[in-house]
């Protein structure tokens, strides 16, 4: 494996921290901390250059908030400062490991994404099922607290294996420390760019497993999400035993609960979708997050605290996004109530009828 040893002038150059600067601004640029950050633009960005050149570099604390999206979660969230140092590490380190990735790894990537990883799955389930003429059963699993329980001693084993320059090791162990946790030396925070990153870096192992160890042909993941598709059940079920050995290796184990072998009929969860073997529908939970959303927005609404526009232009990105199941009388019923609820024409039981999704 090639190794990479003189990445620290490039990661640390000026011209480096400014465009990952406008990356880390992208779709924030009215946020009072960027245009704090930008009232001495050139001279934060020497700042930040002049603590990696000297290692006095030191992440700022994490802002930690719950999240109810409808399951609880952690997030943490990086000052706007460590999120410009993210994405100049990134920006250096990630083309180098990205080459070694799978083709079938979905998630935080580019050219990848949710809606590729959506099409594969269909091509996947077409050339199992040979175009619906036989039956196909799925291994859908799920890493038990994976974000909790991740090895940073073995992440940052991965990372030497590629990055010999011993001074980005350096600053992977400043990001990762920032995170403080029960058990030293284990997780990652939820909801940061490194973890994303960090995240493709170590289920890599597992990618490789599974497609080289077990020679499965019909394997995806997304993030700690995977799904792998054949016509015997009982193949199913020795892969996730082999898979469950193999992830105590890297300190991992499967949820329990959430890994199964189900019939392809009984219809997937799959990246807030349902899939059939003839078509998909949203997930129940995004449907009822997506209500709740609108509801909020009515109240908004009614303050004056945001334009009919703003509400809009937000479903108007969600139904996008379920446009890519087979939604069209779904979408034009969810137009009409969601209007009628926007405009206080409905209240009440019935708006608790609408949020009780069929």
């Amino acid at each position: 494996m090639k190794t990479y040893k003189s990445l620290w002038d490039k990661l640390c150059s000026y011209d480096n921290l400014f465009l990952a600067y406008k990356k880390a601004r992208q779709h924030k640029t009215k946020k009072p901390y960027v245009l704090e950050f930008e009232k001495n633009l050139k001279d934060n960005l020497l700042q930040l250059r002049i603590e990696l050149l000297f290692h006095i570099y030191k992440p700022r604390p994490l802002k930690t908030f719950i999240l109810r999206d409808p399951k609880t979660r952690k997030i943490s969230k990086s000052d706007f400062r460590d999120r410009v140092i993210h994405h100049a590490l990134c920006r250096v380190i990630e083309p180098l490991f990205d080459k070694s990735f799978i083709y079938d790894s979905y998630a935080n990537r580019k050219k990848k994404g949710t809606l590729k990883a959506l099409k594969r799955f269909d091509k996947f389930k077409r050339k199992v099922t040979r175009n619906n003429r036989r039956a196909a059963f799925v291994l859908k699993a799920d890493l038990k607290h994976y974000f909790d329980t991740v090895d940073q001693k073995i992440l940052i084993g991965l990372i030497k294996k590629r990055i010999s320059d011993p001074r980005v090791v350096w600053l992977v162990t400043q990001i990762l420390d920032n995170h403080h946790v029960k058990q030293r030396g284990k997780g990652m925070p939820l909801g940061n760019l490194m973890s994303q990153f960090f995240a493709n870096v170590y289920l890599n192992e597992l990618d490789q497993f599974v497609k080289h160890g077990l020679r499965a042909r019909y394997y995806l993941r997304y993030v700690d999400d995977f799904v792998i598709l054949h016509a015997n059940p009982s193949i199913l079920s020795g892969y996730k035993c082999k898979i469950n050995q193999f992830l105590e290796t890297i300190q991992l184990n499967l949820h329990p609960d959430k890994s199964k072998i189900m019939p392809l009929p009984r219809g997937i969860g799959l990246l807030g979708f349902r899939v059939f073997p003839y078509h998909k529908l949203p997930a129940k939970r995004n449907i009822r997050k997506m209500q709740r959303r609108m509801l909020r927005y009515r109240e908004l609404l009614l303050e004056k605290r945001v334009s009919y526009d703003q509400v809009y232009t937000g479903l108007e990105g969600w139904l996008a996004y379920v446009k890519n199941g087979n939604t069209y009388r779904f979408r034009s019923r969810f137009l009409e109530q969601f209007q009628d609820v926007v405009e206080g024409q409905i209240a009440g039981v019935e708006i608790g009828r609408w949020l009780k999704v069929k």
